[in-house]
């Protein structure tokens, strides 16, 4: 009865001190979110604001948080031929969905394939693709391939083959499945299902968190990719939308230039405000699909990376 009642008083003291220390981290944990929240948020406002005010006031005052004089002329600017960059939109659009649809799709193949133990060369391939992340051919040589051999120039899919494959989420997909226990695929063996179908119908499903991860980095990287378009892209209707708005901040540099060694005002052409225009609209689809896979994001990103 004693050791009984001594037990009792030690887990009311127990939970007592957990109940104090909660509130402690609360109290000093939730100010300190709040205020790191506000830090990243703030540059934020601070674009959508100044791309909303006039030159004039930015360069005699400065970037604000508030747009004092009220200004859609950057706009007006990026927007003055819609058509174009509408078809820019659709041509970014097309290459980050189906980019990413098809590399999320082989990365988590090639993950799960190299993390079974029954595939007697996993380790020879996994050296060999861990290999191409120290060395590479060369800018010549992949271009030269690109063109020459696979006659990608020109085409939409050279904005979305060569960049398909990525170690790293190669990498953080093996180790993400390699914790899914293996008697589940050896229990689906023996009703007869076949190894597409268990990767199809029981490893995908159970490795959404890590998928969703590797899916925001692809995405990202298809939606922001400016590069590519600049190497194989002549045709002025495939252009992205990430290399339209880099041509477009090009020539307003060059407008910047012209101005300084001419008595044309530069405080009349919308430079400053523009390059915060151009912030919004490349960036604004993107952000909106980053809540819809943040709750697997960090899971994803700590289960892969602690395994692999």
């Amino acid at each position: 009865i004693i050791l009984e009642k001594g037990v009792k008083d030690m887990r009311k003291k127990t939970q007592k001190n957990g109940h104090a220390d909660t509130l402690c981290f609360k109290a000093i944990g939730y100010p300190l979110l709040c205020l790191f929240a506000l830090i990243c948020i703030i540059p934020f406002f601070l674009i959508i604001a100044s791309s909303f005010t006039s030159e004039s006031y930015i360069i005699k005052n400065g970037y604000v948080l508030w747009p004092k004089e009220f200004s859609l002329t950057a706009y007006e600017l990026i927007f003055k031929n819609p058509a174009k960059i509408l078809r820019a939109y659709g041509v970014t659009a097309f290459v980050t969905i189906t980019g990413t649809a098809l590399s999320v799709f082989i990365n988590a193949m090639t993950g799960y394939v190299l993390q079974r133990k029954d595939f007697k060369w996993r380790n020879i391939f996994s050296f060999y693709f861990f290999f191409t992340t120290l060395f590479s051919g060369g800018l010549v040589p992949w271009y030269i391939l690109c063109v020459k051999t696979l006659h990608l120039k020109n085409t939409i899919w050279v904005l979305i083959i060569p960049t398909m494959v990525s170690v790293w989420n190669i990498i953080l997909v093996k180790g993400f499945m390699g914790g899914i226990p293996g008697e589940i695929t050896e229990s689906a063996k023996i009703d007869g299902a076949g190894d597409f179908r268990i990767f199809v119908k029981l490893i995908l499903p159970l490795s959404k968190p890590v998928i969703a991860t590797i899916g925001l980095f692809t995405a990202l990287a298809y939606w922001n990719d400016w590069y590519m378009c600049m190497l194989f892209i002549d045709k002025k209707e495939l252009f992205d939308l990430q290399y339209l708005l880099y041509q477009l901040m090009g020539s307003i540099k060059a407008l910047r230039e012209i101005a300084s060694q001419t008595t044309v005002s530069v405080s009349s052409m919308p430079i400053e405000s523009t390059k915060m225009a151009l912030t919004i609209v490349a960036t604004g689809p993107i952000i909106l699909v980053y809540p819809f896979v943040q709750k697997y994001f960090v899971k994803g990103l700590t289960l892969g990376s602690v395994k692999g």
